[in-house]
């Protein structure tokens, strides 16, 4: 007798192996930690077999589970696609979304992923740029949905988490001990001005070795161990690190990430991209 796979526990597990832990894996699918623990118990004993190794902290996917995730992300893609195409046409269109650079990773790849495979209809235009830009946007009608980092927001904002604001550099760097300390900023960064005044406040001289309008040259210059910045400490890339300065670099203050909506932005699909992004960072909250 054919035997059939639970597809709701195998989003479970694909959400899990992708997002790294049950906690996230459980607020993005809008289901209780117990009911994705549940689920992934339920997969592995119809499969027989192990999926993750949990003798260690976070998730690890046993050998078993690494070959079933390729077949997982398939299956889903597939069952969501059928599902679209055959069920459902009323959502089409484009959104328009804002996202200041230095915090496009590593929520937003996440969301638009999820977006496109519940609404694959729906074009997300995104925005790339920096905070004072992307209210002007807003403002003008070129934006619907937007997120800032600003210390104060808008009474129209609204808040999704506050994070503290550090310094990084290269992955085992040195950078940071250089007097005057090298910076890599963008000229419109608002946390340039909070980092010098930092290092001011605290008698550290400093010089901006890297002034650019690009994201990517700080990164490079970052990865170069040329120079340092800050950034907030949830959106640290793969190319940079935390600076374990042990005290030698003052303290940051925080910054809030914020939303704002365009009056004329309504319907399913932009309510549902709002709620993804609260959600994704509700997720860095409940972890930290």
């Amino acid at each position: 007798m054919p035997r059939n796979l639970d597809m709701t526990a195998m989003r479970s597990f694909v959400t899990v192996a992708e997002t790294g832990g049950v906690t996230r894996a459980a607020h993005q699918l809008n289901l209780t930690q117990s009911a994705v623990s549940m689920q992934l118990k339920r997969l592995e004993e119809s499969l027989g077999l192990p999926l993750l190794d949990r003798a260690g902290r976070g998730v690890a996917l046993t050998a078993h589970g690494e070959q079933l995730l390729s077949y997982g992300r398939r299956m889903l893609s597939l069952n969501d696609e059928v599902l679209t195409r055959m069920t459902d046409d009323r959502y089409e269109g484009e959104i328009r979304l804002g996202v200041p650079s230095d915090i496009v990773y590593p929520q937003i790849p996440m969301v638009l992923k999820r977006f496109d495979r519940e609404f694959p209809r729906v074009k997300v235009h995104l925005i790339s740029s920096y905070t004072t830009h992307l209210k002007e946007t807003l403002a003008e009608g070129g934006a619907d949905l937007i997120l800032t980092t600003e210390d104060h927001p808008g009474g129209e904002a609204e808040i999704l988490t506050e994070q503290r604001l550090i310094w990084v550099g290269a992955p085992g760097g040195v950078a940071w001990k250089a007097r005057p300390l090298r910076l890599a900023f963008e000229s419109q960064c608002l946390f340039r001005p909070w980092a010098t005044k930092a290092l001011d406040d605290a008698g550290i001289p400093w010089e901006m070795a890297v002034d650019t309008k690009s994201t990517r040259t700080v990164e490079v210059s970052i990865l170069a161990d040329l120079a340092v910045h800050a950034i907030l400490e949830g959106a640290i890339g793969s190319h940079m690190a935390p600076v374990e300065h042990g005290g030698h670099l003052p303290e940051l203050p925080s910054s809030r990430i914020s939303m704002y909506r365009a009056p004329t932005a309504i319907g399913t699909p932009i309510e549902d991209l709002a709620n993804m992004l609260r959600l994704s960072y509700r997720d860095i909250a409940a972890v930290a």
